[in-house]
């Protein structure tokens, strides 16, 4: 399980961004507000969601994607890590925090409404 007080710190800092929330997944923890991903915690560093919106702002703080390994090569994902002095400012965190939510709004994919199925009675008919 990991370290649970970076995340309660990181949830704390978040704190005036109102409605973060953490939860445990693959070793580490998502962040999320209203039920959006929209940040991560691995190996106590925080990441962001990014796109061509935010990524230059962590570019220009040479920060990094979030690297991970899998089937034996390095997969980058669109979250980047978040600067020491940034996640250490409340106010400058809730900015990139908003950001990086509304990133993941964008890329949210619909959710589409099951048809609704219709049940036929089956009459079975003696004979």
């Amino acid at each position: 399980m990991p370290d649970a007080s970076f995340k309660d710190y990181v949830v704390d800092q978040l704190r005036a961004l109102g409605g973060a929330s953490a939860r445990a997944m693959f070793g580490g923890f998502g962040i999320y507000k209203g039920g959006v991903m929209f940040g991560l915690i691995a190996s106590d560093e925080l990441y962001f969601k990014a796109d061509e919106t935010n990524q230059p702002d962590f570019a220009a703080r040479k920060s990094k994607p979030f690297v991970y390994e899998g089937k034996g090569k390095p997969i980058s994902m669109s979250y980047w890590r978040v600067p020491d002095d940034v996640l250490e400012d409340p106010a400058e965190l809730k900015t990139w925090a908003m950001k990086a939510y509304d990133v993941a709004l964008k890329k949210r994919k619909p959710v589409n409404p099951q048809p609704r199925r219709r049940f036929h009675s089956a009459r079975r008919t003696r004979r």
